[in-house]
């Protein structure tokens, strides 16, 4: 296999890169991450129905099992600690699948995954878009969550859809009383190891506060494939600036990082750039 080498995604498939799905739809106007609106955590059915009226392209979203712990239990619409919901995965793709939003599914467990998976397929037919399945696979800076185990999530994705975009982080944490470690060489090597056998394309979920101090190992794994992309994140409480999103602005390729950051900072980062900013 070439390293680099992009596999050329069908029109209307799941691996289709989000910028030109939504450039051929004229919901953007250039190849630009930064021009990718996302609407984050819809999970509950009012999220759902902001989300879909919203301008968002991009509705993410946490799947879980319930903590009922029934074998018959249906994957739920939830962030941890939460452990129930008013909206099943089945009710949400549901709603989700009449509109063109593209998608994000992220995975906090591997139990999860496969009904999830069936599910997805169900509806595969009416989801003529990007779909990108989400989990962190690797402990990262200050990470003390749990990691969803690489290889079975990976493989078990890959078995129901290998035309998918995989979502691939590590757990991260940010403590504003200390100085916080970036990405290291070792957290970003492993993460090559990993996605180098992968055909799929794939975006390393970031913390927007973490990327700075990182950057040298975050460009240089950028540069190990074109199927690679960023997508900078946010803590509720991180602090960072809107400086530090225009250093990645001007140390990262505009077609390989994507934005999917909370408020005020994204309203003043797209000022700063002069992306237009829906309200």
């Amino acid at each position: 296999m070439i390293l680099g080498s992009r596999i050329k995604s069908c029109i209307g498939s799941w691996s289709e890169n989000i910028l030109e799905y939504f450039l051929r739809n004229n919901q953007i106007t250039t190849e630009d991450g930064a021009e990718i609106i996302w609407y984050h955590a819809a999970n509950h059915k009012a999220q759902v129905n902001e989300a879909l009226k919203s301008t968002a392209h991009m509705i993410e979203a946490d799947v879980l099992l319930p903590s009922d712990g029934s074998e018959y239990s249906q994957p739920i619409m939830a962030h941890p600690p939460e452990t129930n919901s008013d909206n099943t995965l089945q009710e949400w793709l549901t709603e989700v699948i009449k509109s063109n939003k593209g998608i994000k599914l992220d995975f906090k467990s591997l139990a999860a995954v496969e009904p999830s998976m069936m599910l997805l397929e169900n509806v595969k037919r009416h989801l003529k878009r990007p779909v990108w399945i989400n989990a962190d696979i690797l402990p990262g800076p200050n990470g003390n969550s749990m990691v969803v185990d690489a290889k079975p999530f990976i493989d078990t994705v890959t078995s129901f859809f290998p035309d998918v975009t995989f979502s691939l982080g590590w757990t991260t944490g940010w403590h504003p009383e200390k100085v916080n470690e970036g990405y290291s060489w070792t957290m970003v090597k492993e993460m090559e190891y990993i996605c180098k056998e992968l055909n799929q394309p794939v975006t390393f979920p970031v913390r927007a506060a973490l990327v700075r101090q990182s950057c040298s190992q975050l460009l240089w794994l950028l540069k190990k494939s074109n199927r690679y992309s960023l997508t900078i994140w946010t803590g509720k409480n991180d602090n960072y600036s809107t400086e530090d999103l225009l250093c990645i602005r001007d140390f990262f390729d505009k077609k390989q990082v994507f934005y999917d950051i909370l408020e005020p900072q994204n309203h003043e980062f797209k000022q700063a750039i002069g992306v237009k900013v829906n309200l």
